[in-house]
């Protein structure tokens, strides 16, 4: 737990300074929270096998940190969240070869296995990969200006890094098809509408409120229970109604063993704000 962890800021921008692709900031906005920043932007931040690995790497250092709250965006500059894959990439592949790049975990299972909560910004459009990147976060907050999608069926593919799966739990399976099956690209309040996206802002400056105000309503929960209450919600999609409900169970019992429980609930009580030791 938490009081094991390393401090955040220097060991998470110890690893960003020799990235390429990905810009970190710790604690600049709010206590706790990490706002990972994908920077490709002539490239409109689309997913290389470069950004790829060093994302990977910079979120395995948040893991292991005391951050509390990952925010994940793209560089503004870009005008995009994630534009897609890399196609070149994908056009010198053979089957044997995609095989390889699609061992896990890759980044997509990293973004949502990832013990702190993620919050996608999504600071313009988030199509193919970059759809899937942002399904696997935990909330999704939009620009207006930002177009969602799987087009990869216009390439003569499918989505391959959990499209087919995330896509049908967030928005239904009819939905889902038809986004997947016609490579429609959907506006953001559209996106909105049918559960893809939770939030649309007009502008950066609303979208910086809405995403750095719940990363701080987050960040000032106490980590264990952030953690455990994210493993439970993810499990509802995963289990069946009755084993889930045992999961839950388990999971709020393990919490009754933690110091931040009585904290909690002597603040609670003593009208105060709980000290939490993450723990």
């Amino acid at each position: 737990m938490s009081d094991d962890r390393v401090d955040g800021a220097g060991e998470i921008e110890a690893v960003a300074t020799n990235s390429e692709t990905i810009r970190v900031s710790v604690g600049d906005r709010v206590d706790g929270v990490a706002t990972v920043t994908m920077d490709r932007p002539d490239a409109r931040n689309a997913l290389d096998a470069t950004l790829r690995a060093e994302l990977k790497k910079i979120l395995g250092a948040i893991e292991d940190s005391d951050v509390r709250v990952v925010v994940l965006t793209g560089a503004d500059e870009a005008k995009a969240f994630v534009a897609g894959a890399d196609v070149s990439e994908l056009r010198e592949r053979d089957a044997l070869e995609q095989r390889e790049a699609s061992k896990r975990p890759r980044v997509y299972e990293v973004v949502d296995d990832l013990r702190q909560p993620v919050i996608g910004r999504l600071n313009g459009h988030a199509l193919g990969g970059g759809c899937e990147l942002a399904t696997a976060c935990d909330v999704r907050i939009a620009h207006e200006r930002a177009k969602v999608g799987q087009p990869e069926i216009a390439l003569g593919i499918m989505p391959g890094g959990g499209g087919t799966q995330r896509l049908p739990r967030l928005v239904g399976e009819g939905q889902a098809m038809r986004l997947i099956l016609s490579g429609e690209l959907l506006e953001a309040r559209e996106a909105r509408d049918i559960g893809l996206v939770d939030v649309v802002c007009a502008d950066n400056e609303e979208l910086d409120e809405e995403v750095y105000g719940l990363a701080e309503s987050m960040a000032q929960k106490s980590p264990v229970a952030l953690e455990f209450a994210k493993q439970s919600v993810k499990a509802a999609s995963r289990m069946d109604l009755e084993s889930g409900i045992e999961y839950e169970a388990e999971l709020f019992a393990q919490l009754f063993a933690t110091a931040d429980k009585n904290e909690g609930i002597d603040a609670f009580l003593e009208d105060r704000d709980p000290e939490w030791q993450g723990r």
